[in-house]
């Protein structure tokens, strides 16, 4: 991915920076877009991984629908080119004012997760005099066998609605005269490596759909959420996903009718392989017991190892032609201890003033970036900008 003549440009860059490949996230966009097609899915990818606009630009050109999980989120999505029709909106607690604004903009679908929800999506709806559509977020309380911080499809989590409230949902839909029920949602965690997870969806699901059948009730879309995950240990061995497995396994299992169209929101597996955060050594340091690299970028510019132990793969750009290889902790420069990006990191010997990259941060990366210690936020750039 990383050549010297990139390595250069790079030295004249402040550092820490993110880093977009683009010809390998056009090369995503186009396989899961053919695969899709071919199994007649339709996907929305999913903004909260990642919210760069000249990203959004791409992934809109190439035909993606767009899932949000906040108002702004909604506002982006419309100022990026994304049509009206292609943008659904989910999220666990979405304000009175985010819902008026997506009211407005006649967005494609709510995906509801409560009852209490679709009350007030149906009374701010009434004020508008328009009718809202909707799809109901079900929890199937499937095991996504992924970290618990980011498993969503349990009962003991926060999101969907539970198979008990069913019919006091059916009841409030009926009398809900400003809603239109459209369709069914089901999302169960990200970075799912294990197909057999979906496997286990569709098997739930078909059930729901059952149940739906059995009390007379038919809708025309039918969403899976998103989840795929991506390989964070070998990103030059595997850097665009095996989507058309992963979609065929949803036409295998998953028993649809004719008329009901398939919906799936990919979002870490369409960007997090093209990017990678670029940061320079600002020191090296000699512990006890190890060695510390202190980067320019700390969970300031790369949250997901201070909040769930995330692996990235890490590559001394600078040395890589180095002969000895050491083990480092590789630590950011902010007031926390958990700021580490990697403990006993095999690299090359390490010098003040290298360039390292960290890898397979295209998504969850810039998007999560903070401003904690009053830092400034990290810049981003594509390949052809530079």
């Amino acid at each position: 991915m990383f050549n010297a003549s990139l390595l250069k440009k790079f030295n004249g860059i402040e550092t820490p920076f993110y880093y977009y490949d683009t010809k390998l996230l056009r090369q995503t966009l186009d396989s899961a877009q053919r695969a899709a097609k071919k199994y007649d899915i339709e996907l929305h990818y999913a903004l909260k991984a990642n919210a760069n606009k000249q990203i959004l630009k791409l992934i809109k050109d190439a035909g993606f629908g767009a899932d949000c999980v906040s108002g702004n989120e909604v506002k982006r999505a419309s100022e990026c080119g994304f049509k009206a029709d292609k943008i659904v909106f989910a999220g666990v607690g979405k304000s009175d004012s985010e819902i008026r604004f997506a009211i407005k903009k006649n967005i494609f679908c709510f995906n509801c997760e409560s009852i209490d929800e679709l009350k007030v999506i149906n009374e701010i709806a009434k004020s508008e005099n328009k009718k809202a559509r909707v799809a109901l977020r079900i929890n199937p309380n499937v095991n996504a066998h992924t970290h618990h911080y980011i498993t969503t499809g349990l009962e003991e989590n926060k999101f969907g609605i539970n198979a008990w409230e069913l019919e006091e949902t059916l009841k409030t839909i009926h009398k809900s005269k400003f809603l239109n029920l459209i369709g069914l949602h089901f999302h169960i965690g990200s970075q799912i490596t294990d197909l057999t997870v979906f496997k286990n969806l569709c098997l739930k699901v078909n059930d729901m759909l059952v149940w739906f059948a059995n009390r007379n009730v038919f809708v025309e879309n039918i969403n899976l959420g998103g989840g795929l995950g991506v390989d964070y240990y070998h990103p030059d061995k595997s850097p665009v996903p095996d989507f058309e497995n992963y979609f065929s396994l949803f036409r295998k299992f998953l028993k649809t009718e004719p008329n009901q169209k398939l919906h799936l929101e990919p979002g870490r597996a369409i960007v997090a392989q093209c990017g990678s955060l670029i940061s320079k050594v600002l020191f090296v340091k000699k512990g006890v017991q190890t060695n510390f690299i202190i980067l320019d970028a700390g969970m300031t510019e790369l949250l997901r190892p201070a909040l769930y132990q995330s692996y990235h793969k890490m590559e001394n750009l600078t040395g890589a032609k180095r002969k000895e290889s050491l083990k480092y902790d590789v630590t950011g420069p902010i007031c926390e201890s958990s700021d580490c990006f990697g403990k006993a990191v095999d690299l090359p010997e390490t010098k003040r003033g290298d360039i390292l990259a960290i890898r397979t941060t295209g998504a969850y990366a810039e998007s999560m970036s903070l401003d904690y210690n009053l830092r400034n936020r990290a810049k981003a750039y594509l390949a052809e900008d530079l």
